[in-house]
Protein backbone atom coordinates (compact mmCIF):
# COMPACT_ATOMS: atom_id res chain seq x y z
CA UNK A 1 0.00 0.00 0.00
CA UNK A 2 1.65 3.31 -1.05
CA UNK A 3 1.54 6.60 0.74
CA UNK A 4 2.31 10.20 0.76
CA UNK A 5 5.11 11.64 2.11
CA UNK A 6 5.48 15.51 2.53
CA UNK A 7 8.70 17.00 3.77
CA UNK A 8 8.94 21.17 4.20
CA UNK A 9 12.25 22.79 4.52
CA UNK A 10 13.49 26.43 4.97
CA UNK A 11 16.26 26.73 2.24
CA UNK A 12 16.73 24.76 -0.48
CA UNK A 13 20.01 22.13 0.62
CA UNK A 14 18.19 21.71 3.72
CA UNK A 15 16.17 18.84 2.44
CA UNK A 16 19.78 17.03 1.93
CA UNK A 17 21.62 16.14 5.73
CA UNK A 18 18.50 15.28 7.86
CA UNK A 19 15.85 13.73 4.92
CA UNK A 20 17.28 13.00 1.93
CA UNK A 21 17.60 9.39 2.53
CA UNK A 22 14.72 9.13 4.14
CA UNK A 23 12.74 10.55 0.67
CA UNK A 24 14.47 8.26 -1.63
CA UNK A 25 14.01 5.46 0.40
CA UNK A 26 10.34 6.73 0.07
CA UNK A 27 10.10 7.32 -3.58
CA UNK A 28 12.03 4.13 -4.40
CA UNK A 29 9.59 2.11 -2.56
CA UNK A 30 6.87 3.59 -4.39
CA UNK A 31 5.29 6.09 -2.04
CA UNK A 32 4.83 9.44 -3.20
CA UNK A 33 7.27 12.39 -2.04
CA UNK A 34 6.32 15.96 -2.06
CA UNK A 35 9.31 18.28 -1.13
CA UNK A 36 7.98 21.98 0.32
CA UNK A 37 10.60 24.80 0.47
CA UNK A 38 9.41 27.79 2.32
CA UNK A 39 12.22 30.55 0.45
CA UNK A 40 14.83 30.48 -2.02
CA UNK A 41 17.80 30.69 0.10
CA UNK A 42 18.79 34.25 -1.52
CA UNK A 43 21.23 35.39 1.53
CA UNK A 44 23.05 31.97 1.47
CA UNK A 45 26.85 32.42 0.99
CA UNK A 46 28.55 31.61 -2.55
CA UNK A 47 31.75 33.41 -4.75
CA UNK A 48 30.28 31.50 -7.47
CA UNK A 49 29.22 33.24 -10.90
CA UNK A 50 25.60 33.66 -10.82
CA UNK A 51 25.57 33.91 -15.13
CA UNK A 52 22.07 33.95 -16.66
CA UNK A 53 20.36 33.30 -13.09
CA UNK A 54 20.91 36.81 -12.04
CA UNK A 55 20.81 36.54 -8.16
CA UNK A 56 21.84 33.64 -5.79
CA UNK A 57 17.93 32.36 -5.08
CA UNK A 58 17.19 31.52 -8.61
CA UNK A 59 20.58 29.64 -9.04
CA UNK A 60 20.14 27.67 -5.47
CA UNK A 61 16.20 26.80 -6.70
CA UNK A 62 17.73 25.20 -9.91
CA UNK A 63 20.39 23.64 -7.71
CA UNK A 64 17.06 22.50 -5.82
CA UNK A 65 15.45 21.33 -8.37
CA UNK A 66 17.70 18.76 -9.68
CA UNK A 67 18.98 17.65 -5.92
CA UNK A 68 14.82 16.98 -5.78
CA UNK A 69 14.74 14.71 -9.02
CA UNK A 70 17.99 12.94 -7.82
CA UNK A 71 15.67 12.12 -5.07
CA UNK A 72 12.94 11.36 -6.99
CA UNK A 73 10.80 13.90 -5.65
CA UNK A 74 7.14 13.69 -7.74
CA UNK A 75 6.26 17.40 -6.56
CA UNK A 76 8.16 20.27 -5.28
CA UNK A 77 6.68 23.36 -4.33
CA UNK A 78 8.25 26.65 -3.24
CA UNK A 79 6.49 29.08 -1.14
CA UNK A 80 7.78 32.33 -2.09
CA UNK A 81 8.99 33.66 1.06
CA UNK A 82 12.41 35.70 1.77
CA UNK A 83 15.27 34.06 2.81
CA UNK A 84 15.58 35.91 6.28
CA UNK A 85 19.29 35.46 6.79
CA UNK A 86 21.62 34.00 9.76
CA UNK A 87 23.02 36.82 11.03
CA UNK A 88 22.49 39.10 14.30
CA UNK A 89 20.15 41.94 12.19
CA UNK A 90 17.28 40.76 9.86
CA UNK A 91 17.45 42.35 6.55
CA UNK A 92 14.43 44.64 5.72
CA UNK A 93 11.62 43.12 3.12
CA UNK A 94 12.48 42.60 -0.18
CA UNK A 95 9.49 44.83 -2.24
CA UNK A 96 7.61 42.27 -3.01
CA UNK A 97 7.40 39.76 -0.56
CA UNK A 98 8.36 39.72 3.11
CA UNK A 99 10.99 37.34 5.05
CA UNK A 100 9.97 33.88 6.16
CA UNK A 101 10.21 34.92 9.99
CA UNK A 102 8.19 37.95 9.21
CA UNK A 103 5.58 35.67 7.85
CA UNK A 104 2.42 35.61 9.90
CA UNK A 105 1.79 31.70 11.29
CA UNK A 106 -1.39 31.23 9.81
CA UNK A 107 -0.85 32.57 6.27
CA UNK A 108 2.37 30.23 5.61
CA UNK A 109 0.88 27.75 7.56
CA UNK A 110 -2.46 27.90 5.79
CA UNK A 111 -0.52 27.59 2.31
CA UNK A 112 0.99 24.44 3.94
CA UNK A 113 -2.18 23.23 5.21
CA UNK A 114 -3.50 23.30 1.63
CA UNK A 115 -1.27 21.52 -0.41
CA UNK A 116 -0.81 18.88 2.40
CA UNK A 117 -4.80 18.73 1.89
CA UNK A 118 -4.13 18.36 -2.00
CA UNK A 119 -2.01 15.74 -1.55
CA UNK A 120 -3.98 13.79 1.33
CA UNK A 121 -0.68 13.68 2.89
CA UNK A 122 -0.39 10.76 5.46
CA UNK A 123 3.24 11.78 6.44
CA UNK A 124 4.48 15.40 7.19
CA UNK A 125 8.35 15.97 7.52
CA UNK A 126 9.56 19.00 9.48
CA UNK A 127 12.25 20.51 11.51
CA UNK A 128 12.37 19.89 15.42
CA UNK A 129 11.46 22.81 17.79
CA UNK A 130 14.69 24.13 18.07
CA UNK A 131 15.16 24.52 14.31
CA UNK A 132 18.18 21.77 14.60
CA UNK A 133 21.09 23.88 14.83
CA UNK A 134 19.14 27.23 15.48
CA UNK A 135 18.44 29.08 12.25
CA UNK A 136 15.91 31.89 12.82
CA UNK A 137 14.42 30.39 9.60
CA UNK A 138 14.51 26.45 10.52
CA UNK A 139 12.76 27.66 13.61
CA UNK A 140 10.01 29.37 11.91
CA UNK A 141 9.57 25.92 9.80
CA UNK A 142 9.09 24.15 12.46
CA UNK A 143 6.76 26.67 14.34
CA UNK A 144 4.57 26.49 10.44
CA UNK A 145 4.91 22.82 9.87
CA UNK A 146 3.37 22.07 13.13
CA UNK A 147 0.51 24.64 12.66
CA UNK A 148 -0.43 23.52 8.89
CA UNK A 149 -1.16 20.08 10.37
CA UNK A 150 -2.80 20.74 13.13
CA UNK A 151 -5.14 22.59 10.55
CA UNK A 152 -5.10 20.25 7.68
CA UNK A 153 -5.16 17.41 10.33
CA UNK A 154 -2.01 15.46 9.59
CA UNK A 155 -1.89 13.27 12.36
CA UNK A 156 1.71 11.73 11.56
CA UNK A 157 4.49 14.68 11.76
CA UNK A 158 8.28 13.45 12.19
CA UNK A 159 10.72 16.24 13.28
CA UNK A 160 13.92 15.62 11.67
CA UNK A 161 17.06 15.83 14.46
CA UNK A 162 20.37 14.66 15.20
CA UNK A 163 20.48 12.72 18.49
CA UNK A 164 22.78 14.57 21.37
CA UNK A 165 23.64 17.44 18.66
CA UNK A 166 20.36 18.74 18.54
CA UNK A 167 18.04 17.14 20.47
CA UNK A 168 18.40 14.45 23.25
CA UNK A 169 18.20 10.46 22.44
CA UNK A 170 15.74 9.79 24.62
CA UNK A 171 13.15 11.98 22.58
CA UNK A 172 14.19 10.22 18.99
CA UNK A 173 11.59 7.77 18.12
CA UNK A 174 11.91 6.50 14.44
CA UNK A 175 15.36 5.69 12.86
CA UNK A 176 15.73 5.04 9.13
CA UNK A 177 18.14 2.66 7.65
CA UNK A 178 19.14 4.70 4.53
CA UNK A 179 22.70 3.32 4.75
CA UNK A 180 20.74 2.23 0.85
CA UNK A 181 20.75 5.45 -0.47
CA UNK A 182 23.77 7.30 0.64
CA UNK A 183 25.43 7.26 -2.61
CA UNK A 184 22.29 9.16 -3.96
CA UNK A 185 22.16 11.53 -0.92
CA UNK A 186 25.97 12.63 -1.63
CA UNK A 187 24.82 13.21 -5.27
CA UNK A 188 21.62 15.18 -4.21
CA UNK A 189 24.25 16.90 -1.95
CA UNK A 190 27.00 17.88 -4.56
CA UNK A 191 23.90 19.04 -6.64
CA UNK A 192 23.69 22.44 -4.52
CA UNK A 193 27.40 23.18 -6.07
CA UNK A 194 26.87 27.07 -4.37
CA UNK A 195 26.48 26.15 -0.83
CA UNK A 196 29.21 22.45 -1.18
CA UNK A 197 32.02 23.41 -3.18
CA UNK A 198 35.14 24.66 -1.52
CA UNK A 199 35.84 26.74 -4.52
CA UNK A 200 33.14 28.83 -4.07
CA UNK A 201 32.87 29.84 -0.95
CA UNK A 202 29.93 27.47 0.30
CA UNK A 203 28.56 26.71 3.34
CA UNK A 204 31.22 25.37 5.86
CA UNK A 205 29.18 22.46 6.95
CA UNK A 206 28.06 21.30 3.22
CA UNK A 207 31.69 21.39 2.27
CA UNK A 208 32.85 19.34 5.01
CA UNK A 209 30.21 17.18 4.71
CA UNK A 210 31.69 16.67 0.49
CA UNK A 211 34.97 16.30 1.35
CA UNK A 212 34.27 13.33 3.23
CA UNK A 213 35.69 9.80 1.95
CA UNK A 214 32.56 7.82 0.75
CA UNK A 215 33.10 5.40 3.32
CA UNK A 216 32.65 7.64 6.44
CA UNK A 217 30.00 10.04 4.47
CA UNK A 218 27.63 6.73 4.55
CA UNK A 219 28.97 6.07 8.21
CA UNK A 220 27.99 9.23 9.07
CA UNK A 221 24.52 9.84 6.72
CA UNK A 222 23.14 6.33 6.48
CA UNK A 223 20.84 6.69 9.60
CA UNK A 224 18.10 9.28 9.75
CA UNK A 225 16.70 10.24 13.01
CA UNK A 226 13.24 11.81 13.82
CA UNK A 227 10.81 13.03 16.57
CA UNK A 228 7.27 11.78 16.54
CA UNK A 229 5.31 15.03 17.39
CA UNK A 230 2.68 14.65 20.23
CA UNK A 231 -0.81 16.82 20.17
Amino acid sequence: MSWTLVVFQAHPDDEIVLTAGTMARAADQGHRVVLVVATDGGLGRTRLELGPYGDLGRLRWSELTKSAGLLGVHRLVGLGYADSGAGPVVPADPADRCRFVRAPLDEAAGRLAEILRQECADVLIIDDPGGGYGHRDHVRAHQVGARAADLAGTTCVLQATIPVVYSSARLVTHRIDVRRYVAVKRSALAAHVSQSSRAVGGDRMLVRCLALPPLVFGWLFGSEWFIGRKR
